[in-house]
Protein backbone atom coordinates (compact mmCIF):
# COMPACT_ATOMS: atom_id res chain seq x y z
CA UNK A 1 0.00 0.00 0.00
CA UNK A 2 1.08 3.47 -1.16
CA UNK A 3 -0.25 6.86 0.70
CA UNK A 4 0.13 9.58 -1.66
CA UNK A 5 -1.13 13.02 -0.72
CA UNK A 6 -3.16 11.30 2.43
CA UNK A 7 -4.87 8.91 0.14
CA UNK A 8 -4.19 4.86 0.60
CA UNK A 9 -3.51 3.62 -2.79
CA UNK A 10 -3.13 0.26 -3.61
CA UNK A 11 -1.23 -1.36 -6.85
CA UNK A 12 -3.73 -3.70 -7.51
CA UNK A 13 -6.55 -0.81 -7.68
CA UNK A 14 -4.13 0.96 -10.49
CA UNK A 15 -3.68 -2.54 -12.20
CA UNK A 16 -7.44 -3.08 -12.29
CA UNK A 17 -7.85 0.74 -14.08
CA UNK A 18 -5.01 0.05 -16.52
CA UNK A 19 -6.81 -3.47 -17.57
CA UNK A 20 -9.75 -1.85 -18.70
CA UNK A 21 -8.52 0.81 -20.77
CA UNK A 22 -8.29 -0.56 -24.14
CA UNK A 23 -5.03 -0.24 -25.75
CA UNK A 24 -2.89 -0.82 -22.74
CA UNK A 25 -0.77 -3.52 -22.26
CA UNK A 26 -0.74 -4.85 -18.35
CA UNK A 27 3.05 -4.02 -17.99
CA UNK A 28 3.02 -1.09 -16.18
CA UNK A 29 5.32 0.33 -13.17
CA UNK A 30 4.67 2.98 -10.63
CA UNK A 31 7.25 5.47 -9.79
CA UNK A 32 6.88 7.74 -6.49
CA UNK A 33 8.60 11.09 -6.63
CA UNK A 34 8.50 14.00 -4.03
CA UNK A 35 7.35 17.62 -4.89
CA UNK A 36 7.73 19.72 -2.53
CA UNK A 37 6.84 18.19 0.89
CA UNK A 38 4.58 15.49 -0.76
CA UNK A 39 4.56 12.97 -2.91
CA UNK A 40 3.14 12.21 -6.64
CA UNK A 41 2.63 9.36 -8.49
CA UNK A 42 3.46 8.91 -11.88
CA UNK A 43 2.15 5.21 -14.34
CA UNK A 44 4.34 4.33 -16.83
CA UNK A 45 2.57 1.80 -18.63
CA UNK A 46 2.78 0.01 -22.61
CA UNK A 47 0.52 0.66 -25.21
CA UNK A 48 -0.43 -2.40 -27.56
CA UNK A 49 0.09 -1.94 -31.24
CA UNK A 50 -2.97 -0.60 -32.05
CA UNK A 51 -2.23 2.52 -30.00
CA UNK A 52 0.38 3.65 -32.34
CA UNK A 53 -1.10 7.26 -32.96
CA UNK A 54 0.34 9.81 -30.09
CA UNK A 55 -3.77 11.04 -30.31
CA UNK A 56 -4.61 7.54 -29.46
CA UNK A 57 -2.41 7.55 -26.49
CA UNK A 58 -2.71 10.66 -25.37
CA UNK A 59 -6.41 9.80 -25.04
CA UNK A 60 -5.48 6.15 -23.39
CA UNK A 61 -3.28 8.46 -20.97
CA UNK A 62 -5.98 11.00 -20.07
CA UNK A 63 -9.01 8.65 -19.78
CA UNK A 64 -6.50 6.64 -17.34
CA UNK A 65 -5.90 9.32 -15.52
CA UNK A 66 -9.80 10.55 -15.34
CA UNK A 67 -10.21 7.04 -13.92
CA UNK A 68 -7.47 6.93 -11.59
CA UNK A 69 -9.23 10.46 -9.83
CA UNK A 70 -12.56 9.12 -9.73
CA UNK A 71 -11.87 5.61 -8.49
CA UNK A 72 -8.99 5.74 -6.51
CA UNK A 73 -9.33 9.25 -5.21
CA UNK A 74 -5.80 10.55 -6.15
CA UNK A 75 -4.27 12.83 -8.97
CA UNK A 76 -1.50 10.26 -10.98
CA UNK A 77 0.63 11.42 -13.90
CA UNK A 78 0.41 9.13 -16.60
CA UNK A 79 3.21 8.50 -19.36
CA UNK A 80 2.30 5.52 -22.03
CA UNK A 81 5.58 4.29 -23.59
CA UNK A 82 5.96 2.23 -26.65
CA UNK A 83 5.46 -1.64 -26.08
CA UNK A 84 8.75 -3.40 -24.53
CA UNK A 85 9.98 -0.20 -22.86
CA UNK A 86 9.54 -1.29 -19.55
CA UNK A 87 11.82 -3.44 -17.90
CA UNK A 88 11.24 -7.09 -17.40
CA UNK A 89 12.42 -9.50 -14.74
CA UNK A 90 13.03 -12.83 -13.89
CA UNK A 91 10.51 -13.72 -11.38
CA UNK A 92 8.15 -11.51 -9.34
CA UNK A 93 7.68 -8.35 -11.67
CA UNK A 94 9.11 -4.73 -10.28
CA UNK A 95 5.95 -2.77 -9.92
CA UNK A 96 7.55 0.45 -7.69
CA UNK A 97 10.10 2.42 -8.04
CA UNK A 98 10.85 4.62 -4.99
CA UNK A 99 12.68 7.82 -6.00
CA UNK A 100 12.07 10.26 -3.24
CA UNK A 101 14.69 11.62 -1.23
CA UNK A 102 13.77 10.77 1.79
Amino acid sequence: MLIIRGVNVFPSQIEELVLRITGLSPHYQLELTREGYLDALTVHVECLGELSSEDARARAARDLAHSGKSYVGVSVTIKVHEPGAIGRSVGKAKRLLDRRQL
